[in-house]
């Protein structure tokens, strides 16, 4: 496989993430800067709040609305103390403030939708919905699938930086082709994927494990951003086992 040393330049982790950032604020970290951190987890991690209110009875409609909902007041507020004074995880974070949100501020999301609120992200209800469908319904308490839904967030992040990377560097036929092992479920054999690629089986070997490590990188690169501290081990270990 070719050298992909010239790309990871643009994934390498800084000592500042993004929730680290938010938890920041006030101090050395601007507020703005503080503030498109935590926008930008929103947009990312709302996944796991639609399927938890799901699994509380609401509707698909009503849960959309009332992530919107939630976003908008915790994007409005000046201050953020409150978000300061949360633990390292932002996983946490975010399922502490929706059930405060539900119990105590039910009519400012009245409100909001009286008025025909802001949409501060962009919500597919219909994928989200589809997912939520696919979750086994007996399993799973709401905190557990939010867990899980989390989990799967944070995969699919991953891959989809992986594939960028490797679209950029011009392998995106590569990438699909490749990307079943990942999961473990590629049945062709070393040999019609080297012929589908035009390489060698032991080059075909050696790209999957390369793209797995690559993956693996990816995927606590994506975690690191929503812990602070030293918690980043526990939160992978607590993304697999959510996965199980």
């Amino acid at each position: 496989m070719d050298d992909f040393s010239s790309c990871r330049d643009s994934d390498q982790r800084f000592a500042t993430t993004r929730w680290s950032m938010v938890l920041g604020a006030g101090g050395q970290i601007s507020r703005v800067d503080a503030r498109a951190a935590l926008a930008a987890l929103c947009e990312t991690y709302w996944p796991p709040l639609f399927a938890y209110l799901r699994r509380n009875g609401a509707s698909p409609a009503d849960a959309a609305d009332t992530v919107q909902g939630f976003f908008a007041l915790l994007l409005e507020r000046d201050d953020l103390a409150r978000v300061r004074a949360e633990r390292g995880r932002f996983r946490s974070f975010l399922l502490a403030s929706i059930k405060h949100f539900q119990a105590n501020e039910r009519d400012k999301l009245a409100a909001l939708k009286r008025g025909g609120g802001q949409n501060v992200l962009s919500i597919d209800v219909e994928a989200a919905e589809d997912r939520y469908k696919a979750e086994p319904v007996d399993r799973q308490t709401p905190e557990k699938l939010f867990d899980r839904c989390w989990a799967l967030t944070i995969l699919e992040s991953a891959q989809s930086r992986l594939r960028d990377r490797y679209e950029k560097m011009g392998h995106g036929k590569r990438f699909d082709v490749l990307l079943p092992y990942l999961a473990g479920t590629r049945s062709e054999s070393y040999r019609e994927v080297a012929a589908a690629l035009d390489l060698t089986e032991g080059a075909v070997k050696t790209a999957i494990h390369r793209m797995r490590k690559e993956y693996g990188e990816l995927v606590r690169a994506e975690v690191a951003e929503t812990v602070a501290g030293d918690d980043l081990d526990g939160e992978i270990g607590a993304l697999f086992e959510a996965l199980h």
